[in-house]
C-alpha cells in the first residue's frame, strides 16, 4: 500500500478544481469525494492553497466554491511534467 505525499494531495485537489470547477467553481463536497480526503485535512490544505494563490475561493449564498487560479494551473502542469519525468527513470513520487 502506498500513501500519497503532500504534493500529490495538492495536485489531486488542483486537478479536481480544474476538472469540475473551472467555470463556476466546485463545492467542498465534490473536492472531498474526488480527492478522497477528510473534511479537516481538506480545509487545512485549502487554506494554504488559497494563501499561496493556487486556488480562488468564491463566497456564495449557499457556501463557498473553489476554482483553480492561473498560478494553480502552472503549478499543476509543472507537477505533471515532473511526475512524468521521474516515471521515465522508473521513480515513483
Amino acid at each position: 500500500m502506498s500513501y500519497r505525499n503532500q504534493i500529490r494531495i495538492i495536485a489531486d485537489i488542483l486537478s479536481v478544481t480544474k476538472d469540475y470547477g473551472e467555470e463556476e467553481g466546485v463545492g467542498i463536497t465534490t473536492i472531498l469525494r474526488k480527492a478522497n480526503l477528510s473534511y479537516s485535512r481538506l480545509m487545512q490544505i485549502l487554506r494554504d492553497l488559497i494563501k499561496a494563490g493556487l486556488i480562488i475561493e468564491i463566497e456564495r449564498d449557499k457556501g463557498s466554491k473553489y476554482m483553480i487560479s492561473d498560478k494553480g494551473k502552472k503549478f499543476l502542469q509543472a507537477y505533471i511534467q515532473f511526475e512524468d519525468f521521474a516515471q521515465s527513470y522508473g521513480l515513483r513520487l
